[in-house]
Order: C-alpha cells, then sequence, then structure tokens
C-alpha cells in the first residue's frame, strides 16, 4: 500500500471533520476539548470509586492505576512519539496549514502524532468499562472519548491517523493496565460474584452509576448553553 495515498487519505478525511461556518460548533469544539471542562466527570469517577469500594487500598489501586494509564498515554505521546516521529499538526504544516480551519488561533503544540487526548480518553475509558461492566457507563464514557476524538479534527489539531493509533495504544494501555488491577485486587481481595440488580457484576451500585451520567448531562447542558452565549 503506497504511503502517499494513506496520507492523502488522511487529509481527505480531515477535511471533511475539520471546521463548519458555525460559530456554535467552534465554541462546542473549544470547551468539550478543554480538560477542566470535564474536572466534574473526574471527581464523578473518584466518588464511585469512593463509594463502591471497601477500603483505601482498593481506592488506592485504582487510582494509581488511572495514573499509570495516563502516564503511559500522555507520557509516550508528548515526550517521545511526538518528537520523535515529528509529524506536524494539521494547523503548524507549513504545507497546508492556511487550509486548515482554526478557531481562536488554537494551532497547539507543532507535532501531532499520535493524539494524545484520543490516547487517554480511550485508555480512562476502557479501564473503568472493565471495571464497573455497566453498559449505560459504557456508552457514556466511550461516547465522551470519541467526542474528544472528534474535536481534535474539528479544531485542525490532529490527522484521523493520529487519532486512530491515539485510540489503539489507549485501548492497549487501558486493558493492560486493567489486567494488572485485577491481578493485584484479587490478591488482596477474595473474588466475589454480585447478583443483586441494584448492582453489577463487579459491585458497583446502579444509583451511583446514575450520579455520574447526570453529572455528564450537566456539563453537556453547560457546554450548549455557553457555546450558545458565545455565538450570539
Amino acid at each position: 500500500m503506497n504511503i502517499d495515498w494513506l496520507l492523502e487519505l488522511d487529509r481527505q478525511v480531515l477535511a471533511f471533520f475539520n471546521g463548519s461556518d458555525s460559530l456554535f460548533l467552534d465554541a462546542v469544539a473549544m470547551t468539550f476539548t478543554s480538560g477542566l471542562t470535564w474536572i466534574p466527570l473526574y471527581l464523578a469517577l473518584f466518588y464511585i470509586v469512593i463509594k463502591n469500594n471497601e477500603n483505601m487500598t482498593q481506592i488506592f489501586l485504582i487510582v494509581m492505576s488511572c495514573l499509570v494509564c495516563l502516564f503511559f498515554t500522555y507520557g509516550l505521546a508528548d515526550f517521545i512519539a511526538k518528537p520523535y516521529v515529528a509529524r506536524w499538526r494539521p494547523t503548524n504544516d507549513p504545507i497546508i496549514k492556511y487550509t486548515i480551519d482554526v478557531v481562536n488561533n488554537y494551532r497547539e503544540t507543532p507535532y501531532g502524532f499520535f493524539s494524545a487526548h484520543a490516547a487517554n480518553t480511550f485508555s480512562i475509558a476502557l479501564f473503568f468499562v472493565l471495571l464497573v461492566r455497566s453498559r449505560l457507563l459504557t456508552t457514556v464514557l466511550v461516547a465522551w472519548s470519541l467526542l474528544n476524538c472528534w474535536t481534535r479534527m474539528y479544531l485542525g489539531v490532529h490527522y484521523p491517523g493520529d487519532i486512530l493509533v491515539g485510540l489503539a495504544w489507549g485501548a492497549i494501555v487501558g486493558t493492560s493496565v486493567y489486567l494488572l488491577y485485577r491481578k493485584i485486587y484479587y490478591k488482596l481481595t477474595p473474588k466475589l460474584n454480585y447478583v443483586s440488580s441494584q448492582y453489577t457484576s463487579t459491585g458497583y451500585s446502579h444509583s451511583d452509576i446514575d450520579v455520574l451520567v447526570t453529572v455528564v448531562v450537566f456539563v453537556c447542558c453547560y457546554i450548549v448553553i455557553r457555546a450558545a452565549i458565545t455565538a450570539i
């Protein structure tokens, strides 16, 4: 397969997702892509961890697992892959940067391969999907990660190829960290199967998951309202 053909396909797919004539969508993408916007989600995840684990050792193990996910996704992307591969972000590529739809002069750092946003959000999402085992939570967290990926292409700071590699690496890290977590967890705690309708198979309360989903809904409402005000 010709590498030039793949690069051209990458540019064409990016052109489909990049930008629009809508100030509203510009504001949605800028707000959604910000890590600060999602602090309530991170706190809600911490809340369900505290509520559904019996001691500080179990809580600490989950928190450390999340930090390991971030270390191997952010760390590999920002400190190894990006400077070593040195593939320009679309917004900084000298050849095409003036054809990219840029929002509020948001161009990010020079290099973009691979997407740390895609890798870290998907690794965290997949870790909690495996940890909690709730269809509702799975839908919410996977959608959150994929929408983050959309914002990166909409804003022109990543090619689709950057996103796909980030998602693949995030899946590897999230799954590997969960398997390591489970191995350590079962050495510390007996294996239990929950059959109550109030809990998932791994012992997480459905009502606590509903709290997290409610938080995500409120954050999305905030994003929409802020974008609407910005677009006026």
